[in-house]
C-alpha cells in the first residue's frame, strides 16, 4: 500500500527524524508537490492524478513487476528555494533512493539540474522545463517528455496559421505573447522570434509579473496595439485573470491560444461565462471517458483510496496530466526492469528506462490511453520523444477537442535545441555523449 505523507517544509525534518521505514521491495517516487498558494489548483490536480495512477498500479497489478510503488510529498508552494530543499530531503529516501523527480516547475528544474546529474537522479519534466534538455547528449539526466515548450510554440503558430487559411497568411499579422514573468514564461521567446522571422508576423512580447492577478496595464496595451491573436503563457491565477481582462477590453476569446498550463478547467471556470470560446493547447486533453481514467475510478475510487478531495475533478485537464505523469514514470520503470530485473531500481537504472521508452499505438491501447497520450519513443539523442500537441476549446461547460495531434516544426526546433545545448556544454565544460556508443 502506498504511504501517503504530505510534508511541509516545517514538518519534513521531524517526519524524517521520526524514522520512516521503507520495505526492501519498494520503488520510491518523490512528490515535490504544491497544494497551497496561487498555483495550488494545478498542483492538486496534477499530483492528485499522478498519485492516483500509482495507487492504481499497486491495486491492480501489485506494483510494477511485483515491486510496490511508494511516494512521499514535500510542499514546495511552487517556490524555487523550497523545491531545492525538497529535492535534498527526498533524494536519498527509499531502499534505492529517488527513482526520478517530477517538479512541475521550470524554475525548480533549472535550479537542480546540475546537482541531479551529480547525484545520478533523472528529472522528468513533462511539458515544461529547459527545452534544450531534449538533447540527451548534453543533458543525460533530464527528460522533457512528450513535447517541450519550443515544440509546443510551433504547433500554436501552425494552429493559428490554419485558422488564418494558411501559413502564408501570417505575414503582416500581429501576435501578442502575454507571458508569466518567470523562467517558465520567458522560455518560448527565442522560438517565437524565430517563427516571426520565418513567417513574417509581428511579435509583441508583454510580461505579466508573477503571480499574474494584476494585468490592467498589459491589456490596455493590447487594446491599443490591436493584435490579431494573443498567446497566453499563463499559470495559476494569471490565466483566469487574463481571460476576464480580455473580455473587459473587448478582445475575442476565440483569438486567444493558451499554453497547456493555461488550459484547464481551473483556468476557465473562475472566469465564468466570458471564457466561452477560449482555446488552449493540450499534451493530455480533458475528459473522463478515456479507459484508463474510467478504470482508475473503478479500481481506486470505489475502494475509497482516491487522492482527490473533489472526485468531480477526476478527468479534468490537470488531473489527466497527472495520470500521464504516472503512465510515463511507471512505463520507464517497467522498461528498466527488462534490463536490470524486477527489483527496486536506482535512479541511474530508471534513467536507462526513460531513455528507452517506446509507447506505440498498441501499447497505448493496452494502457487505455489512446488519444490521451501521443505515441512516443525516446533515445540518447532525443529526450522529448514525441513533439505533438492537440488543441481544445471551452464551450462554456467543458473542453471540446478541435484538432487531432499536430506535429511540431522539428526542422526549426531541433537545430535551435542543439545550438543551445552545445552552448551550455561549452559553458559548463561538458563533453557531449557519443550516442553511437550507447545501448
Amino acid at each position: 500500500m502506498i504511504r501517503r505523507r504530505i510534508i511541509t517544509l516545517v514538518s519534513c525534518s521531524m517526519a524524517w527524524l521520526a524514522g520512516a521505514s521503507w520495505a526492501a521491495g519498494e520503488q520510491f517516487i518523490p512528490m515535490p508537490s504544491y497544494r497551497i498558494g496561487p498555483y495550488a489548483a494545478g498542483g492538486t490536480g496534477v499530483y492528485g492524478g499522478f498519485i492516483d495512477y500509482l495507487n492504481y498500479i499497486n491495486l491492480k497489478e501489485g506494483g510494477v513487476g511485483g515491486v510496490k510503488l511508494t511516494y512521499e510529498e514535500c510542499e514546495t508552494e511552487y517556490k524555487v528555494d523550497r523545491g531545492v530543499e525538497c529535492y535534498d530531503r527526498l533524494k536519498g529516501k527509499g531502499p534505492t533512493g529517488a527513482s526520478m523527480f517530477n517538479f512541475l516547475s521550470t524554475g525548480i528544474t533549472y535550479a537542480v539540474l546540475e546537482r541531479a546529474a551529480q547525484d545520478k537522479i533523472p528529472i522528468v519534466s513533462i511539458g515544461y522545463g529547459r527545452t534544450d534538455a531534449s538533447d540527451g547528449r548534453v543533458f543525460p539526466w533530464v527528460f522533457p517528455l512528450l513535447t517541450n515548450y519550443w515544440s509546443q510554440s510551433t504547433t500554436k503558430i501552425k494552429f493559428i496559421g490554419q485558422r488564418e487559411g494558411g501559413m502564408d497568411k501570417l505575414k503582416g499579422k500581429k501576435i501578442a505573447n502575454l507571458y508569466h514573468g518567470s523562467a517558465y514564461g520567458k522560455e518560448t521567446i527565442p522560438v517565437l522570434e524565430a517563427q516571426a522571422k520565418k513567417y513574417g508576423f509581428e511579435l509583441i512580447n508583454i510580461e505579466v509579473p508573477a503571480p499574474g492577478n494584476e494585468q490592467q496595464s498589459q491589456w490596455l496595451q493590447i487594446r491599443q496595439l490591436k493584435p490579431d491573436w494573443v498567446i497566453l503563457r499563463g499559470w495559476g491565477v494569471m490565466s483566469a485573470a487574463a481571460i476576464k481582462a480580455a473580455a473587459k477590453v473587448g478582445f475575442p476569446r476565440d483569438k486567444m491560444v493558451g499554453v497547456w498550463w493555461a488550459g484547464a478547467e481551473d483556468d476557465v471556470v473562475p472566469a465564468g461565462g466570458v471564457a466561452k470560446g477560449y482555446i488552449a493547447a493540450a499534451f493530455a486533453p480533458s475528459g473522463a471517458n478515456y479507459p484508463v481514467v474510467q478504470d482508475i475510478k473503478r479500481v481506486v475510487y470505489e475502494a475509497g483510496k482516491g487522492n482527490m478531495q473533489d472526485s468531480n475533478r477526476v478527468g479534468h485537464a490537470n488531473y489527466n496530466r497527472g495520470v500521464v505523469h504516472g503512465i510515463l514514470n511507471v512505463e520507464a520503470i517497467r522498461v528498466a526492469q527488462t534490463k536490470f530485473g524486477k527489483k527496486p531500481l536506482t535512479g541511474e537504472q530508471v534513467r536507462w528506462g526513460l531513455e528507452h521508452l517506446k509507447i506505440d499505438d498498441k501499447r497505448l491501447k493496452e494502457l487505455g490511453a489512446v488519444g490521451l497520450v501521443p505515441p512516443l519513443a525516446t533515445s540518447c539523442l532525443d529526450h522529448e520523444g514525441a513533439g505533438m500537441v492537440r488543441f481544445q476549446q471551452w464551450d462554456g461547460t467543458r473542453w471540446i477537442p478541435i484538432t487531432d495531434w499536430i506535429a511540431s516544426d522539428k526542422a526549426l526546433v531541433r537545430p535551435m535545441i542543439e545550438a543551445s545545448a552545445a552552448a551550455y556544454a561549452k559553458e559548463k565544460g561538458i563533453t557531449p555523449r557519443d550516442c553511437s556508443k550507447e545501448n
